[in-house]
């Protein structure tokens, strides 16, 4: 199976808690869209501190589609993230120095850091980190939005990167529903974000399942199972 990681688009704090409800009984992790309406166009909540007053026993992972997020990667990590992504792209004039800076926070503390690529980006410029990352996110929709339609021309850059990387982490995110996941996870990818396919199912629970279980037998060894509390 591929692991499914729910993704939260929450415009305030009210609507973060009620998503996070509904897929509690269902996944280990669940993903913090966080938008700050300069390094996206669109903007989300993005207050950490306000995860103090949410009790769950998921793990959260916050993924940062914002400016400089070294000024504030502390703040989630201090506020029960127990990963952070941050974007490539988002990084400043000098992005080695800034990501080494970064990585070295997170292991300093024993939190994961993931680093996110968005779709025209390469994933072979951030080749000398990915032994260092817990996970590359590979966007397959340009950041911002939810609900965009999945670029296929993303399949070959995930295929690309499992070859030379047999055991990392990928995670892909956007447009992912069952047809785009099984193509995903046949490439290399075995973590699927899914944000409106869950969210807009009629059946959340069946929907995780179904997307866990796309992952093709010739994909298993890539793949690694996710333990799912009930079906």
């Amino acid at each position: 199976m591929v692991e499914v990681v729910p993704a939260i688009i929450a415009k305030d704090f009210r609507e973060l808690k009620k998503k996070i409800k509904l897929v509690e009984p269902y996944i280990e992790w669940v993903q913090l869209d966080i938008m700050d309406g300069k390094f996206v166009p669109n903007e989300t909540w993005r207050n950490p501190k306000d995860l103090k007053r949410i009790e769950t026993p998921l793990n959260l992972e916050a993924h940062l589609m914002i400016q400089n997020p070294f000024r504030v990667i502390d703040d989630w990590f201090k506020n029960d993230c127990q990963r952070v992504i941050v974007h490539w792209e988002s990084l400043g004039f000098d992005k080695n120095k800034e990501l080494k800076k970064i990585i070295k926070k997170a292991r300093k503390i024993k939190k994961e850091i993931g680093l996110a690529l968005n779709p025209q980006t390469f994933w072979q410029e951030i080749e000398k980190f990915i032994p260092k990352l817990d996970l590359v996110l590979l966007m397959t929709v340009s950041p911002g939005f939810g609900g965009q339609k999945f670029l296929p021309e993303v399949i070959p850059k995930i295929r690309s990167l499992r070859q030379p990387f047999p055991n990392v982490k990928i995670e892909v995110d956007g447009g992912i529903n069952l047809k785009t996941g099984k193509l995903a996870a046949r490439a290399g990818a075995n973590i699927l974000v899914a944000g409106s396919a869950i969210f807009e199912s009629e059946n959340i629970g069946k929907t995780i399942l179904e997307l866990e279980n796309i992952c093709p037998v010739i994909q298993l060894p890539v793949c690694f199972s996710a333990k799912r509390r009930k079906a």
